[in-house]
C-alpha cells in the first residue's frame, strides 16, 4: 500500500520513448497525485532543464537515449547535479547492470518491465529515503555479482569528470599526451594534469596500470567497453 504523504513532489522523466513516458507519468501519479512532472527526450534537453530549476526531487533516467552510451547519462548527471537523486529505468535487467548504476551513485533501479503499481511503489520507497533494487536483484550472490575490489573500482571510476573520462578512454586505445591534447584541443600541460587526476583517483601508480584496471572491468562486464578503433587524426 502506498502511503500517504501529502508532499507536492517534482520530478524529471527522462527518456526518449513517448509511451515510457506516459507510463512513468501514471506511476509517478499514483504515488504522488499532486506531482509536478516534467519531460525531456534526451541528455542535453534535461540538462538545460536542471540548470534553471533546481527544484526537482528525482529523476528518472533510461540508459538507452539517444547521444549517451552504457552510464555516461547516469555519470553526467551524478557529477553535474550531484544533490538530485537519479533512479535508472531501464529495459536492460542484466544483474551486472544493475549493480553498476547503484555504484555508480544511483538511488534506485527499476526494470520496464515493472508494472505501473510495482513503479510506483519504488518511486515512493526513494522518496522516503530508500536506495530500490528489485527483489530478484538484491541477493545476487551468483557468479554475476560483483567483488568488493570491482566495486570499488567503479566507484573511483565514478568520480571522474567528463572530461578525465574522455582523457581516460584515449589512454585505453593506446593514445599518448599529445594526441590527446589535439583531440580535445587542449594543451599537452592541460592533459598530464588530467592523467595525474585519474591516477590519483583510481588510486593507480602508471596510466599502464589504469589502463589493465579499466581492461579488466571490461572483462568483468562491469562496465561498458570504453576501447574502441582508433579514429583520431591528430599527431603522431
Amino acid at each position: 500500500m502506498l502511503l500517504e504523504t501529502g508532499l507536492m513532489a517534482k520530478f524529471l522523466i527522462i527518456d526518449d520513448h513517448p509511451l515510457f513516458r506516459e507510463a512513468l507519468h501514471g506511476a509517478v501519479e499514483l504515488a504522488y497525485p499532486d506531482s509536478d512532472t516534467q519531460d525531456a527526450a534526451s541528455l542535453s534537453e534535461a540538462c538545460d532543464i536542471l540548470q534553471t530549476d533546481t527544484g526537482f526531487d528525482l529523476a528518472l533516467l533510461d540508459l538507452s537515449i539517444p547521444g549517451v552510451k552504457g552510464m555516461e547519462g547516469l555519470l553526467h548527471l551524478r557529477t553535474h547535479f550531484p544533490r538530485l537523486p537519479v533512479v535508472v529505468v531501464s529495459g536492460n535487467e542484466d544483474p551486472r547492470i544493475v549493480s553498476q548504476v547503484i555504484a555508480y551513485g544511483a538511488a534506485g533501479f527499476i526494470p520496464k518491465s515493472s508494472k505501473k503499481s510495482a513503479l510506483a511503489e519504488a518511486i515512493q520507497r526513494v522518496m522516503n529515503g530508500a536506495v530500490y533494487i528489485p527483489e530478484q536483484f538484491a541477493d545476487n550472490d551468483g557468479p554475476d555479482a560483483l567483488d568488493d575490489r570491482t566495486q570499488e573500482m567503479i566507484k573511483r571510476l565514478s568520480s571522474l569528470t567528463p572530461q578525465q573520462m574522455k582523457v581516460l578512454k584515449m589512454l585505453c586505445n593506446g593514445l599518448l599526451n599529445k594526441q590527446i591534447a589535439y583531440e580535445l584541443q587542449v594543451g599537452e600541460t592541460t592533459v598530464k594534469a588530467h592523467v595525474s587526476e585519474i591516477l590519483r583517483k583510481l588510486n593507480v601508480f602508471s596510466r599502464t596500470q589504469a589502463v589493465i584496471e579499466v581492461t579488466k572491468l571490461e572483462t568483468l562486464g562491469a562496465i561498458e567497453p570504453v576501447t574502441m578503433p582508433p579514429e583520431h587524426s591528430g599527431p603522431h
